[in-house]
C-alpha cells in the first residue's frame, strides 16, 4: 500500500485485532535487510516473552530490493502478530514511520530498526521508562558500536539540536523509542523529521525522558546513511527549530524584525532629509540613501509577510480543529 494511502488513516475509530488491541506495538522499518529478518523476527518473540504483554509487529518495507518484501509476505502467513506493510518505492525512513504509526492500534508504540544494531531484549527499558509517567522514551546508544566517522558527527548533531531545540538528549539517532499512542497520533512527518520526533513532542508538551541501552556492530548488510542526508537533516532542524519557538505566533518573530528593519529605514531616511534640507547637501550619489530604502522595504514586506503568516496559521487552527493546547489530565472531585 502506498504511505499516502496509510496516512488517511488517522482516526479515532482504531481497528482491532479479533475485537481486542495489543497492548503495544512494535513498528520496525525494513529497507534491504532480509539477511537480518529471521533473527530479528526470533529475537522480538523472546523479547516479548520475556515482557509478557500482549503485542503485535509492524514491519514497513520501504521498496527494498533484497528480497525483503517477499519474506515479510510469507512470514505474514504463518505470524498471527506480524503485518507487513509494503509500501510502492523507497519513500525515506521518515515515511515508513509514519506508515508504521497510522496502522498502529497499541496504546505504546515502540520503534526500532531491523538492523539488530539495538537488539530487541532492551525494549523492555524503554518500556518500563515509559511506565514511570513519561510520554516519550528515547535510547541512548551509551556504548555506542559504530566508528568515530559516525560517532562524532552524531554528537555534535546531538549537541546542535538540543541548543536549537532546548530538548536535550545524548541520542537523537536512537531508533529505540517507546511513544504514548497520543504524542504520535496528531503527528504529520516529512523530510528527515523522524529524528527530531522528541523535539516534536515536546512542542505538544509531552514529557521525554532517556535510558542507556546496549548496542551492537552490524552484523548484516551495510548502514543506509550517508553523508547526503546531512542537508536535509540541517534544513528540517531548522524548521523545527522555528516551529518550537513561533509555530503558534509568526508575528512575533516577522513582525519583530520588520518593525526593526523599518525603523533603522525611517531613522536613516530621516537623517538623510536633514542632510538635504537642514544642511543643504546632495544625497542622491549617497550609499546610504539606497540602504534607508531597502530597509524600509524590507521592512514592510516582513511585517506583512508576518501578517499572513498569523492569518494562515489562525485559519489553519480553526479549520482543522485543531487545538492550540493539549491537556495532560483533569482533576476533580468525585462529586463534580
Amino acid at each position: 500500500m502506498d504511505v499516502l494511502q496509510a496516512q488517511s488513516l488517522h482516526s479515532t475509530e482504531l481497528p482491532t485485532v479479533d475485537g481486542q488491541r495489543p497492548a503495544l506495538s512494535l513498528v520496525v522499518p525494513i529497507y534491504n535487510e532480509v539477511e537480518s529478518l529471521p533473527k530479528l523476527i526470533q529475537e522480538i518473540k523472546e523479547a516479548m516473552a520475556e515482557l509478557g504483554q500482549d503485542y503485535e509487529l509492524i514491519c514497513i518495507d520501504d521498496g527494498s530490493k533484497d528480497g525483503s518484501a517477499d519474506w515479510l509476505r510469507r512470514e505474514a502467513q504463518v505470524n498471527p502478530r506480524l503485518r507487513a506493510i509494503i509500501l510502492r518505492r523507497n519513500y525515506g525512513q521518515t515515511a515508513a514511520m509514519a506508515a508504521g504509526f497510522d496502522y498502529a492500534l497499541g496504546d505504546i508504540i515502540v520503534t526500532l530498526d531491523g538492523d539488530l544494531q539495538n537488539p530487541p531484549s532492551e525494549i523492555h527499558k524503554v518500556v518500563g521508562k515509559l511506565n514511570e509517567g513519561y510520554d516519550l522514551v528515547s535510547g541512548w546508544r551509551k556504548d555506542r558500536q559504530d566508528p568515530v566517522s559516525r560517532k562524532l558527527p552524531s554528537k555534535i548533531a546531538n549537541w546542535l539540536i538540543g541548543q536549537m531545540t532546548d530538548v536535550r538528549l545524548h541520542d537523537y539517532g536512537c531508533s529505540l523509542k517507546a511513544y504514548r499512542r497520543e504524542v504520535v497520533a496528531d503527528m504529520r512527518l516529512y523530510g528527515e523529521l523522524h529524528r527530531f520526533l522528541p523535539a516534536l513532542a515536546a512542542i505538544e508538551g509531552a514529557l521525554i525522558s532517556e535510558i542507556p541501552v546496549l548496542h551492537k556492530e552490524r552484523q548484516y548488510g551495510s548502514s543506509k546513511y550517508g553523508i547526503d542526508r546531512t542537508f536535509r537533516v540541517v534544513m528540517d532542524l531548522m524548521t523545527i527549530a522555528f516551529m518550537k519557538r513561533f509555530l503558534t505566533r509568526p508575528m512575533h518573530v516577522f513582525g519583530l524584525l520588520g518593525m526593526v528593519s523599518l525603523l533603522v529605514g525611517l531613522f536613516l531616511g530621516g537623517y538623510l532629509t536633514f542632510l538635504k534640507y537642514g544642511m543643504g547637501e546632495q544625497i542622491g550619489d549617497r550609499p546610504l540613501l539606497v540602504l534607508a530604502v531597502l530597509l524600509t522595504l524590507t521592512g514592510i514586506q516582513l511585517f506583512c509577510f508576518g501578517l499572513l503568516a498569523e492569518v494562515s496559521m489562525r485559519t489553519y487552527h480553526e479549520s482543522q480543529n485543531r487545538p492550540i493546547y493539549r491537556v495532560r489530565e483533569v482533576a476533580s472531585s468525585s462529586r463534580s
